[in-house]
């Protein structure tokens, strides 16, 4: 038996989904998108049963990529659970009559009934059921509340006997039934509708705003740099040990020791610099992007159980528009912030190929990670903190001019934000947890074989010579267009594995203030870490991981250059 999960965003599907299944589930994109899904198993009585949680879809008539994709599954599946909200029956049962019309056996999961008597809502239950001829079955997915009888209610599952409608009889028909069987009582506003309301107002929806991304932004940084220092870090010191032993039994050097170990600095291993399989491969994945990946996926299933994420983008939709996004864009964008491994791949919340491309490019190229700007604050703040403000000046305002022009000149169609707000509420921690499990695992099995691979190349690239060929091929270029002494190079080739030691290499260079300003953003702009180069093909593909790539080499050497000319 194959049950689908089907129903509006926000209405508490996935909470439901990981009360019938547990964690032991699969996620996986559907073939030829971005777009997820969740499978996983329960039992029906003796027989065991596959759960899909369908991509929320206000309807069955498609306007974007994840109601297309609803619109296609729901011809697989034997039985259907609509889940509704109970609290907002006038939107959800436009979706409930057109899944009736498919004559695929339907039960109906009233979700979120403890919120009606909140809102002093009264729902006939029994009038519903006869109106609609199918179960219809209360509950509350995050206590777990008349789970068991929706599930006992799955072998009484039979097609519904509405007959088909037009848009507007639907509509109609939607009004009639909720007119017999929804009643409303007078009640006072509750401290979270205030809050709610005051979220999506221009001047308190920007200060709420900036609050909460503020303390988002210092709790993943927080978590990521504390699980680096006190727990990933003292077990690579470790691992080093003993892979210092297997650099012994391979004599210190030979292309197999340098694809395993890698190159040893001094002596040493370095895990950014040494390039082997075993040391940067391992590294990269586990001590410099895993805690923030982590950490983000964390900060981030609290804003959407919350609530908040749809308020943001509402509040910030104006803006972006003119951009090619629309406001879901400023998450995954004020996460770069933070680190732009995570940031690309919270680009997945956008709805088309053509957002996601413009997002990931402009995080890839004016959008600064945590440990570069902790760097730029270092070395360019000796000067004077004009200097640091006219770097990050300079990148917003990339951002906007680039976002401009690749909105102008890169094709596809970027929806409008159609969006449903849901009332604030706490977040289910159990379904919390298992939620970030799932993420966190999926990312380890996608990431890990394509960073491994990444290192490996690289790896070729220098025993090859072919990285010297890159830096004695820039340098009229560094020396020339950007005024940066000729040893600036190797720092910025070095800048493709991590940007802060790049950085860090400027130092002994003795730069003027105005070198430092247009070398920060030289390798700011330039190509980003290998961790993020790695996920940005990954997210986007070959073809537009180049086009990016591109953008990024012509955006970095003209703003690089321009800036020198002005400054000298």
């Amino acid at each position: 038996m194959k049950i689908l999960l089907m129903g509006n965003p926000n209405v508490g599907k996935s909470v439901l989904f990981s009360r019938l299944t547990g964690v032991h589930v699969i996620t996986a994109n559907y073939p030829g998108t971005t777009v997820g899904y969740s499978q996983g198993y329960m039992k029906v009585g003796t027989e065991k049963a596959e759960v899909i949680d369908v991509p929320g879809t206000y309807t069955l008539e498609p306007t974007n990529e994840a109601e297309r994709i609803a619109a296609e599954m729901v011809n697989n599946g034997d039985v259907i659970i609509n889940v509704v909200d109970a609290t907002n029956l006038e939107r959800n049962l436009y979706l409930t009559l057109q899944l009736l019309e498919k004559k695929i056996p339907l039960v109906i999961a009233l979700n979120m009934w403890d919120d009606t008597n909140h809102l002093g809502i009264g729902v006939d239950i029994e009038k519903l059921r006869a109106l609609l001829s199918v179960p219809v079955i209360p509950t509350v997915a995050v206590t777990g509340w008349g789970v068991k009888e929706l599930v006992e209610s799955l072998s009484k599952a039979l097609p519904g006997q509405v007959l088909p409608h037009t848009q507007d009889e639907r509509w109609a028909a939607v009004g009639n039934i909720v007119r017999q069987v929804q009643q409303i009582s007078h009640r006072h506003h509750t401290w979270r509708e205030r809050l709610a309301d005051a979220s999506v107002r221009p001047l308190s929806g920007m200060l709420i705003a900036l609050v909460i991304l503020a303390l988002s932004f210092t709790v993943i940084r927080l978590i990521g740099e504390n699980l680096i220092t006190y727990i990933l870090d003292p077990l690579f010191n470790q691992w080093g040990k003993v892979v210092m032993q297997l650099s012994d039994l391979l004599g210190g050097s030979g292309l197999f020791h340098d694809i395993l170990v890698g190159r040893l600095i001094n002596g040493q291993i370095d895990f950014v610099q040494s390039l082997g399989v075993l040391t940067t491969g391992l590294y990269v994945e586990f001590d410099m992007v895993l805690p923030y990946v982590l950490s983000f996926y964390l900060v981030l299933g609290i804003l959407e159980d919350t609530g908040y994420l749809p308020r943001l983008a509402v509040l910030m939709d104006t803006l972006l528009h003119r951009l090619g996004l629309h406001g879901y864009a400023i998450i995954p964008t004020m996460l770069g912030l933070g680190c732009n491994v995570p940031a690309i791949l919270s680009t997945r919340i956008l709805e088309s190929k053509r957002e996601r491309f413009i997002a990931a490019t402009l995080i890839s190229i004016a959008v600064p990670c945590a440990s570069l700007q902790a760097m730029i604050f270092g070395l360019v703040g000796k000067h004077g903190p004009q200097y640091v403000a006219l770097v990050f000046g300079i990148l917003l305002v990339v951002w906007i001019l680039l976002g401009f022009i690749i909105n102008r000149f890169t094709g596809g169609f970027s929806p409008e934000l159609l969006t449903e707000i849901p009332p604030y509420r706490i977040p289910p921690w159990r379904s919390l947890g298992q939620k970030l499990g799932m993420r966190v695992w999926y990312f380890i099995k996608e990431a890990l074989p394509v960073v491994l691979g990444a290192v490996f190349a690289m790896n070729l690239l220098y025993t090859l010579g072919v990285f010297d060929a890159i830096a004695r091929f820039l340098s009229p270029v560094v020396t020339g267009w950007l005024g940066l002494p000729k040893e600036a190079v190797v720092a910025i080739v070095v800048g493709f594995i991590r940007k802060d030691v790049a950085m860090g290499m400027l130092a002994p260079l003795a730069l003027t203030a105005n070198q430092l300003v247009v070398a920060s953003l030289v390798l700011a702009m330039f190509f980003p870490c290998i961790a993020t180069f790695v996920i940005l093909t990954r997210e986007l593909g070959g073809k537009d991981m180049l086009r990016s790539t591109a953008i990024m080499v012509v955006s970095a050497l003209v703003v690089g250059g321009l800036v020198n000319l002005i400054l000298s």
